[in-house]
């Protein structure tokens, strides 16, 4: 068999084939392809040395398909309109008529916080889309996104992993949570002493019992008992209603488990900073249609915290 060197073939070529085969008039299928008579006799001329045959003979008022013409039509057309609605395809991205499923990694808090509002924007703007929320490991969340595991990620990182854009989506903060009645809750707040006396709940991924606010409290020469520590989120707000322990938790996690488990938030009587929570994706997504509207989707909802 023959070997073909495809890099020396012309795809317009096999364009200014179908054009001719539909019009049967090199100056038709000029015109329809938007160039010059010269230009459309020079392709049928390489067709032919192409394919080592005339392709395309003149009878009468048409030029009409060589048998060798007819037999390789058929190949043709179906390779351009793959290739057409190839192109298509990855170029064209309606959110209203897609079914698409989106891979976003996130923990507990960054779900909570952000499917409720991205569902019910995508209820209005994109009813088909899906989402998989998955949990990571951070060591491994560059190969995630390289490999496509999951279209973005959301959370803090201080070093996002290499071949990644990011992007600061929402600030957050600390503030307590504990259950309605709480008897050491004065106007919205407590006292520092009190608050260091009372016994602590704290969720945490690690395998210690130190967070920000021992941070804080070591500042002031003081320490808290931390009476129950959990991986598990849910398990939280159960925990406060049901007892006099208090925790610190960030802010719209509390606004969420407030509304839901009827606890109270208080302001907490020491100094924490504020953190940027992130989205992150691989670059080489950084244009993909879809992806895109997704990171605008997740743009738009956290917009809308700062206006809440």
């Amino acid at each position: 068999m023959k070997s073909i060197n495809l890099a020396a073939i012309d795809l317009n070529l096999l364009v200014a084939f179908e054009a001719l085969l539909e019009h049967r008039s090199v100056t038709k299928a000029a015109e329809q392809l938007q160039v010059g008579q010269p230009a459309m006799s020079a392709s049928l001329n390489r067709l032919r040395i192409l394919f080592e045959d005339e392709l395309f003979v003149r009878l009468g008022r048409q030029m009409q398909p060589t048998l060798k013409a007819q037999a390789i039509a058929p190949s043709i057309l179906a390779a351009l309109q793959q290739i057409r609605q190839t192109v298509t395809a990855s170029q064209a991205f309606e959110p209203a008529n897609s079914a698409r499923t989106f891979a976003i990694g996130s923990s507990d808090y960054t779900s909570l916080v952000l499917v409720p509002p991205l569902l019910e924007f995508v209820r209005k703007t994109a009813p088909s889309i899906n989402f998989h929320m998955i949990g990571y490991e951070k060591d491994d969340l560059g190969e995630l996104l390289e490999q496509g595991a999951i279209e973005v990620a959301l959370g803090v990182f201080p070093n996002p992993p290499r071949q990644t854009d990011w992007e600061p989506i929402f600030t957050e903060r600390f503030v307590g949570i504990a259950r309605l009645g709480h008897p050491d809750i004065k106007h919205g707040t407590m006292n520092l002493e009190t608050f260091a006396s009372l016994s602590h709940a704290l969720t945490t991924l690690r395998r210690d019992s130190i967070g920000a606010i021992d941070h804080a409290l070591n500042e002031q020469n003081l320490a808290r008992r931390i009476a129950l520590t959990t991986p598990h989120m849910l398990i939280l707000p159960c925990a406060i209603a049901s007892s006099d322990l208090v925790a610190a938790v960030p802010h719209r996690l509390a606004l969420q488990m407030a509304s839901i488990y009827h606890l109270r938030l208080f302001e907490l009587p020491v100094k924490t900073k504020p953190w940027k929570v992130s989205m992150v994706w691989s670059k080489l997504s950084d244009r993909d249609e879809a992806v895109c509207w997704l990171r605008d989707a997740i743009r738009t909802v956290c917009k809308t915290f700062d206006a809440a």
